[in-house]
């Protein structure tokens, strides 16, 4: 692997128009002999990390430094992480690799005519730096790479440059990193930095800790995907890459991803690791794998995608739990917060579920914050008056959390209130509150929610009282190809265990109004790549066990789902009728799409639409439809 980091000597002075536009071109990081104060506030308003050649342990803080050996020392004496620090080749070889093996930086910074020297130094045993220098033309930097560079610097290169490089290095080789690759995990970097630099950071980088690609779009926002036609990633903006039909087949990929895959289709399920390792894939390796997916797609649902026709009934939006991640729940009289608390009656419940029956809905999902003032006997009530009012209107609601708070409330074990709910006339459960199911971003997402291991017993007792449930993931915020594939594993084994999971549903993080990211703690969301292999990676990982992976075009729009019908994905969701959790996120989608809308987007790519209810059984379209 070869990467490139995209870096510029600041201006004196900086400023942070210079630093904005710096980083619209590109650039990443400004680097300043010494560093001020001024100067750090500038590049960081403007987007970019600052980086020192100055140690001064007494004077702002930099993202990262760029030394001799004998700077070094105090960086090593002061416990500055080697993954901070670039060492420059400067004097014997000696005092180099001493001071390279001693801070365990990831980087040897030499000039263009001592790359053959550097590799040298770092080829030696126990040596985790890599040969990094300037370069100013693919040539140049190919004459690098042959002499042992494996990172290049970039000053003012544009796309199509930087797009002749990735074709003349070779497919998937070209990996852009930012100041602080390799990366060492999110929390050693939440630790060792202070919070401005965390929050640009963050802003710079995808799950895998490798630079962002620059596009403006994310899920939630107005706008389609600017997915070009003939593929399926955008990991790369120049023209050559944009133009060009992805690559079919597998045979182009590199060994372990092509058995993965190749596995795959005969039948046998990746490893956890090895699902990890698909989560990794970028570029052209999406393509393969959503390739791979929508083959298995195909074997196991034909060319019919399915949706429902719901209503979203967001009884409250007051909730005492307090999610980094949700823009939708208030507090009691919180108006500083956007929109205020609300709680619906009890019959403005009943009405909605009146009017989606009416309106040819077969399906209302229950969902709202955990109000201050709610027991589990709230939770009975309400299913027992929906089933009361529409008899066959199907129930589907309360989280996992909900659940949860609902037994320890009315003092029942969690299978007593479950077999409550079910006699009231709960029909399914959905499997949000997941978020990620994996403890070690949950104690930083959502530290006082149930854990991964309560989330999971909730399921299985459903599941074994003859409940059925959805399952879903949130992503795109501090978590990563790691926790995504511990979620998936333990979808895996509820699933094997017990087999009441009928979908699952990707859920990209919409940022623009969550907490966690006005607070600068999370990044803006999914990339599109990412959104595409979270499908597609789930798709042949669950392969056999969970037939129906939903695309969520209240999060990515009509448009984004139809894409990613093309990933693996072989249901559309439902109609919703005023969804209000992902526009308070900053959603521009959401409210409602007609069935005629999603028929349409079906048939768009290619498909044959069906309507299905909660549980996946086709139905004649309903003659309660009249006002659609």
């Amino acid at each position: 692997m070869i990467t490139f980091f995209q870096v510029r000597p600041a201006a004196d002075p900086a400023s942070e128009i210079w630093a904005a536009t710096r980083r619209k071109e590109g650039t990443l990081a400004a680097e300043f002999v010494t560093l001020s104060h001024d100067q750090r506030a500038a590049v960081l308003a403007g987007g970019l990390l600052p980086v020192a050649h100055t140690v001064d342990l007494d004077g702002p803080e930099p993202a990262g430094w760029v030394v001799g050996p004998d700077p070094a020392v105090a960086l090593i004496k002061a416990g500055i992480a080697g993954w901070r620090t670039t060492i420059l080749h400067d004097g014997s070889d000696e005092a180099v690799l001493d001071a390279v093996v001693r801070s365990g930086a990831g980087f040897l910074r030499t000039g263009r005519s001592r790359v053959a020297r550097a590799r040298r130094i770092v080829e030696y045993p126990a040596v985790d730096a890599v040969v990094s220098v300037f370069v100013d033309t693919v040539e140049d930097a190919l004459a690098a790479v042959e002499e042992g560079a494996t990172d290049l610097l970039l000053r003012a290169w544009d796309r199509e440059s930087i797009g002749q490089l990735r074709d003349a290095v070779g497919s998937g080789e070209l990996v852009e990193r930012t100041a602080l690759w390799p990366d060492p995990g999110l929390d050693e970097i939440r630790e060792a930095v202070d919070a401005e630099l965390f929050a640009t950071y963050l802003n710079q980088v995808d799950g895998t800790g490798r630079a962002r690609p620059r596009y403006d779009w994310a899920p939630g926002k107005p706008e389609d995907p600017p997915v070009p036609a003939r593929r399926l990633s955008l990991q790369w903006s120049d023209a050559e890459w944009l133009g060009r039909t992805a690559r079919p087949g597998i045979d182009h990929l590199e060994p372990g991803l092509r058995s993965i895959l190749t596995r795959s289709l005969a039948g046998r399920a990746p490893s956890r690791d090895e699902i990890e390792m698909l989560f990794r894939a970028r570029g052209h390796e999406v393509e393969a794998i959503a390739e791979v997916a929508d083959e298995l797609r195909r074997r196991r649902n034909g060319d019919v995608v399915t949706y429902v026709v719901n209503r979203n009934i967001n009884y409250t939006n007051q909730c005492y739990f307090r999610c980094g991640f949700c823009a939708f729940s208030k507090g009691p009289k919180s108006l500083n917060l956007r929109g205020d608390p609300y709680l619906l009656t009890l019959d403005e419940v009943v009405d909605r579920t009146r009017q989606a029956w009416e309106r040819g809905a077969t399906e209302v999902t229950l969902q709202g914050g955990i109000h201050p003032e709610f027991t589990g006997d709230f939770y009975v009530h309400v299913t027992e008056l929906i089933k009361a009012a529409v008899p066959e209107m199907h129930v589907h609601g309360f989280t996992p959390l909900e659940v949860w708070q609902g037994a320890e409330t009315t003092g029942a074990t969690v299978p007593e209130f479950l077999a409550r709910l079910k006699a009231a006339g709960l029909g399914t459960l959905p499997g949000t509150a997941a978020e990620i199911l994996d403890d070690d971003v949950r104690r930083h997402l959502c530290p006082d929610k149930i854990r991964t291991a309560e989330w999971a017993y909730v399921m299985t007792s459903a599941h074994e009282l003859g409940l059925r449930s959805t399952s879903t993931i949130m992503f795109g915020h501090i978590d990563g190809p790691a926790s995504w594939a511990n979620h998936l594993e333990v979808l895996r084994q509820i699933q094997r265990r017990t087999g009441g999971i009928t979908e699952f549903v990707p859920l990209p993080f919409v940022h623009m109004g969550a907490p966690i990211y006005l607070r600068g703690r999370s990044r803006p969301g999914p990339t599109w790549d990412e959104v595409v292999l979270i499908h597609a990676v789930a798709r042949i990982a669950l392969d056999g066990l969970i037939d129906n992976i939903q695309a969520s075009w209240v999060k990515l729009g009509l448009e984004g789902g139809r894409r990613l019908l093309e990933a693996g994905c072989n249901d559309m969701g439902g109609t919703l009728m005023d969804e209000n959790i992902s526009r308070a996120a900053g959603a521009a989608h959401g409210q409602l799409a007609t069935p005629e809308e999603l028929e349409a987007t079906i048939r768009a790519a290619g498909r044959t639409p069906a309507r299905r209810n909660t549980v996946y059984e086709l139905i004649e379209s309903s003659p309660r439809t009249a006002d659609r």
